[in-house]
């Protein structure tokens, strides 16, 4: 190791001027650079001196890959490329010599760390970067409907919002009470409960009930500056979970637009919108949204939107099926331009699930590396991922 001749001070603030994934590159050269890129120390210095580099990944058949592009040239009328590789693994040690592979259901990102929702339904809490996990252990038992989001409050303190679908409601009619909003309650609505896991102190509470005409799945939101949003049912309304105030919100949406699915921009700091607009009945125009401006006041806000034409002139019916439902997607600006990449699960139209929208084009990509196994594979997910060595915070 060519810093033994080093003090270990001098060796730490080097190492917290390299990017996290050239660091988590060394972890596997030996034990010693792995102890290294764990300590607290690097961490803390890394978390305020390195560069931070976005990149993408993307889940499929159960395993994350890093998603490699090249789109620079792309107003040129150069061939874009993307290839997804690098498979990142997530293990379970099952004892002090073996450990196995774990199959993943759901992500959430939230600044380096993703929160993965295991095939058999298990919650973990993992850094690709440092290697990190933490298994969370649930109130009572993991349940198939439940939904999980990571956010961060203030003060940096990590915190795991859970959805769970009351499956049985009253017949009766009840008013429950989220943080001194009241909200009725009826027999023929889902009630959603939600509770909050303390990273701390290792243990959840509950945050109030509401009613599934408010809340769906959180799973499909996005976490930005200890926010998460996501669509309401109706998609008509931005719904918003603040983790340092525990209070629950609503933004106004666009309208005359269907929006499809929320993402971040590149440093992960802005919300992302992808939405689609129909004048026609074979025509369907594209358009991105980024928020520009939030203002909070009690349980409501205002929040700002600048749009980005993506495609006009309409999608041809053959791709209308990528701009639907299950779309995942990333900004990326080229010169002042914007593109999008999206990702959608194989259908009977298309294999490829990696697509590039953008200067009016539609470019259908024959990615190269790991792709779905066949056409009733789970659906991809596309996600910005900002990597870290923040560490996951453990219990007292």
């Amino acid at each position: 190791m060519m810093f033994n001749y080093l003090p270990e001070d001098m060796v730490v603030e080097i190492l917290s001027r390299v990017p996290a994934v050239s660091l988590a590159r060394l972890r596997s050269t030996s034990k010693i650079w792995n102890a290294l890129i764990k300590d607290g120390r690097l961490a803390k210095k890394h978390s305020a001196n390195a560069p931070r580099h976005s990149m993408a990944l993307v889940l499929i058949d159960h395993r994350v890959y890093l998603v490699r592009s090249n789109l620079r040239e792309i107003h040129n009328n150069v061939a874009p490329f993307v290839s997804v590789t690098c498979h990142f693994s997530l293990k379970e040690r099952l004892s002090k010599h073996f450990s196995t592979e774990v199959d993943i259901r759901d992500v959430f990102h939230c600044d380096g760390l993703l929160l993965c929702t295991t095939k058999d339904y298990r919650l973990v809490v993992w850094n690709p970067c440092s290697g990190e996990t933490r298994w969370i252990q649930p109130r009572d038992s993991y349940k198939k409907d439940d939904c999980y989001a990571l956010g961060r409050s203030s003060c940096n303190k990590y915190k795991i919002l859970r959805q769970e679908l009351l499956i049985n409601p009253s017949q009766e009619s009840y008013v429950y009470n989220i943080v001194g909003e009241d909200f009725l309650i009826n027999n023929n609505q889902e009630r959603y409960e939600y509770e909050i896991y303390d990273f701390t102190s290792n243990s959840w509470r509950g945050v109030g009930v509401t009613t599934g005409l408010f809340n769906p799945n959180i799973t499909t939101g996005m976490s930005v500056n200890g926010i998460i949003y996501w669509f309401d049912i109706t998609e008509q309304f931005l719904l918003s979970f603040d983790f340092s105030t525990e209070r629950f919100g609503s933004e106004s949406l666009p309208e005359d637009d269907s929006h499809l699915a929320l993402s971040v921009t590149r440093q992960g700091k802005q919300l992302c919108m992808l939405s689609t607009h129909s004048s026609y009945v074979t025509e369907t125009n594209v358009n991105l949204w980024i928020a520009t401006k939030t203002t909070k006041s009690e349980n409501t806000g205002a929040m700002s939107w600048s749009k980005f034409p993506i495609l006009r002139g309409g999608v041809g019916l053959r791709y209308r099926h990528h701009f639907r439902e299950g779309v995942s997607f990333f900004a990326y600006q080229v010169k002042e331009k914007i593109v999008v990449v999206s990702c959608h699960r194989p259908n009977r139209h298309s294999k490829n699930i990696i697509h590039i929208a953008g200067h009016g084009k539609f470019i259908e990509l024959d990615h190269h590396g790991a792709k779905p196994t066949h056409e009733f594979s789970p659906t991809p997910l596309l996600l910005v991922y900002v990597p870290s060595l923040v560490q996951i915070q453990h219990g007292i």
